[in-house]
């Protein structure tokens, strides 16, 4: 009895030790179609150049239905299909909508447009016209597993050559959107630039030469997506670093209120360092182990 006590106690403290996200039950930022592509245009696909490299699917729809480009002299692709048009994408489209309501519906926190050399925690981060970047950005994530960023941009994103969205102290349970919810929503990344993040536009989305996205997605609602070539996009295992796991930065929830979709953070949860869980659990399995092992002895003393 005692020993079945012990264990009990020993599974609760494990658990507790666990981020939230990895045993609670949320909706999803990002439907379980939508959340499959890489790339999704609204008014098609455009993989001109040579030698991008996909990760996830590649669709078009439901204003145009076409992916251009050829395997493998454009680009290559893993994890995922190429959709023109289909079922899947379809409903991908329709998730797109939520996706982007509830992220436009989140509280803002504070108002950027000019994002260069800056250092922002996890918020809200809101500007009425474009929003820019030139040079670095850090997203810190203060040592939340569950860290969320969402900028809402009232018209255009654009970022210069070889700027840098760097994302630190986060883990698997992080989010990061940048939402163009408007008639003139529409994003460009400029050459050499490693961006993070998904992206979700009203209208386009242009990529030049040698983007690296590795952690997001290119989601748009009406015009295309466009690549120039030697890009890189990509979920699920092309994230790394504190993105690992996140399957392209897609955490967070979507909460109902008042009939309302509002995208909000999953429940804080601390990055735990390297080692430390592993050793703890290593820790109280020997305590088990020990004591199950004076039970057995005094029980054949008797």
């Amino acid at each position: 009895m005692r020993l079945r006590t012990f264990s009990l106690v020993v599974l609760i403290l494990v658990l507790s030790l666990l981020p939230v996200s990895a045993y609670a039950t949320t909706i999803p930022i990002l439907g379980s179609d939508l959340s499959t592509f890489a790339i999704l245009g609204g008014g098609g696909a455009a993989l001109n150049g040579t030698g991008s490299v996909i990760t996830g699917s590649v669709g078009a729809c439901c204003v145009a239905v076409a992916v251009t480009g050829v395997i493998p002299t454009n680009f290559t692709i893993s994890g995922g299909t190429v959709q023109n048009g289909g079922i899947t994408a379809a409903a991908a489209q329709g998730e797109l909508v939520t996706a982007m309501t509830a992220l436009s519906n989140a509280t803002h926190t504070g108002t950027e447009s000019s994002l260069g050399g800056l250092v922002l925690g996890p918020g809200v981060y809101s500007s009425s016209g474009t929003m820019d970047l030139t040079g670095t950005l850090t997203l810190d994530g203060q040592g939340n597993a569950n860290a969320l960023w969402i900028f809402q941009v009232g018209s255009s994103l654009s970022t210069a050559s070889s700027s840098v969205v760097n994302v630190i102290n986060t883990g698997a349970g992080a989010g990061v959107y940048w939402v163009l919810p408007t008639t003139s929503g529409s994003a460009s990344l400029g050459s050499n630039s490693t961006f993070e993040g998904n992206i979700l536009a009203q209208i386009g989305i242009a990529v030049d030469t040698n983007v690296t996205d590795s952690c997001g997605r290119l989601l748009t609602q009406t015009a295309s997506v466009t690549l120039d070539g030697t890009d890189t996009i990509g979920i699920g295992n092309s994230c790394t670093g504190f993105l690992a796991g996140s399957n392209g930065s897609s955490g967070g929830q979507i909460l109902t209120i008042n009939g309302v979709p509002v995208a909000a953070p999953l429940a804080p949860a601390s990055v735990p360092e390297p080692g430390t869980f592993a050793l703890l659990l290593s820790g109280l399995l020997a305590m088990v182990f020990l004591t199950f092992r004076k039970s057995r002895v005094s029980s054949l003393t008797r």
